[in-house]
């Protein structure tokens, strides 16, 4: 399935090449204002998208943003790399490195990180599991767990849970089931032994008594799990639209930072005012059908570490390609 990656690994500066649109050089104002197609999910983890769209970056930088939301992260890279999409932001698969090992994808800003001491993905285990002793994740041998596709980084992320605890990979029973609302409800009803899915799904889930958290995702291991990508030929021939596209990301990476990520003297993450501002922003997009005060909540109790300038950790990105290649 990954056998394009062989020519990737030999080339692996081809996956950042677009990321020589970092720092960004202003291209010069355009009167006319330039629609771009855009693919996300809705996930905090997309929050500086959110934060530029509802701030006004993109429009102050002449672009009117059309956003589509996907179910799962593959066809979003699909979607970018048929010209239906100009640009996706969400997390890594198998399915977007071999495009991209292809040459029909490029990263040019980062996402979100799984980072230690930051919210993240989280282990839910079904509350039948969870009955039969299924507390921690050096028991994963034996069980199973929903992902929404093979290649997906959910798929990655059991993968580095079983190396982390000397578990063989082929001892979990990796269930693809297509979509986050199939994986929630696959755990809710007992159907699969664990999910491994974003926190602000987690805590819903167990807020609601349909599932037991026993991990997170952060603790175990640091991950580049999300980037912001387009095609060559946009870079080719849409170069000046991606420069403002970037630039007005940036802003809002740089404040999602600022106000979601704080510190205290104590290191304790900061919830102030600020802090429930930014989050409100991202709540419209992540819980559109939730009272605001309620989603801003959820949304601050569930955001990821981003970079405040969108920069890429190459080299987990590289490590993540090894571990595609080695799956055969």
């Amino acid at each position: 399935m990954h056998s394009s990656l062989q020519y990737f690994s030999r080339r692996s500066a081809m996956l950042v090449g677009g990321a020589a649109l970092l720092p960004f050089r202003r291209a010069r104002a355009q009167e006319a204002v330039e629609k771009v197609k855009l693919g996300s999910l809705r996930f905090v983890s997309s929050g500086a998208v959110f934060i530029a769209l509802e701030r006004g970056y993109f429009k102050e930088e002449g672009l009117e943003i059309a956003l589509s939301f996907f179910d799962a992260a593959q066809p979003v890279a699909v979607a970018t790399a048929s010209g239906d999409l100009d640009l996706g932001v969400t997390a890594f698969t198998g399915g977007f490195f071999n495009l991209a090992a292809k040459g029909a994808l490029k990263i040019i800003a980062a996402q979100a990180k799984e980072a230690k001491g930051y919210e993240g993905n989280v282990v839910l285990v079904s509350n039948a599991a969870w009955d039969k002793g299924f507390r921690d994740v050096s028991q994963y041998a034996g069980h199973s767990i929903g992902i929404t596709q093979i290649g997906s980084s959910f798929h990655y992320q059991i993968g580095q849970i079983a190396a982390a605890k000397g578990i063989e990979l082929k001892s979990i029973t990796v269930r693809p089931l297509q979509s986050l609302l199939a994986m929630a409800a696959a755990l809710k009803t007992g159907q699969v032994d664990s999910i491994i899915i974003a926190p602000h799904l987690a805590h819903a889930m167990v807020e609601n008594g349909d599932a037991k958290p026993i991990a997170r995702y952060c603790d175990i291991d640091e991950y580049q799990f999300g980037g912001l990508f387009t095609t060559p030929k946009a870079i080719a021939a849409r170069r000046p639209m991606l420069e403002k596209f970037v630039s007005a990301y940036q802003k809002g990476a740089q404040e999602y930072f600022s106000a979601l990520l704080r510190r205290d003297e104590e290191g304790r993450r900061v919830f102030d005012e600020k802090a429930t501002e930014a989050a409100a922003l991202i709540a419209k997009y992540v819980y559109p059908s939730e009272p605001t005060a309620k989603a801003a909540t959820l949304v601050e109790t569930s955001a990821f570490y981003v970079d405040p300038q969108a920069r890429l950790d190459v080299a987990d990105i590289l490590k993540q390609i090894a571990w595609y290649k080695a799956q055969g």
